[in-house]
């Protein structure tokens, strides 16, 4: 049950970044920018409560915060990733 408090904070995470006007996950969804940071805070603000309630102070609030900024640094390369893919390219 160590890992529980990495959920919200990916969620937070995938939240924040839809909330960004550079991503094209789902380009609808920027018109609603509020009720997607809020979102992510709330989630934020549960991981970072459950990893103290399971990791102590400042193990907590550096675990959760940590697995908060792996996603945001992951998704942008996701995104990168996923749209590469689904084009069509010609080389010749």
């Amino acid at each position: 049950m160590n890992i529980l408090y990495l959920l919200p904070a990916l969620a937070a995470s995938l939240a924040f970044y839809l909330a960004c006007a550079h991503q094209r996950f789902v380009p609808g969804v920027i018109a609603k920018k509020r009720p997607l940071r809020a979102f992510a805070w709330l989630c934020t603000l549960l991981s970072v409560a459950l990893a103290y309630a399971q990791l102590g102070v400042w193990g907590g609030v550096f675990a959760a915060l940590t697995a908060l900024m792996t996603g945001l640094v992951a998704l942008p390369y996701l995104d990168a990733w996923w749209h590469a893919r689904q084009e069509k390219r010609h080389v010749g």
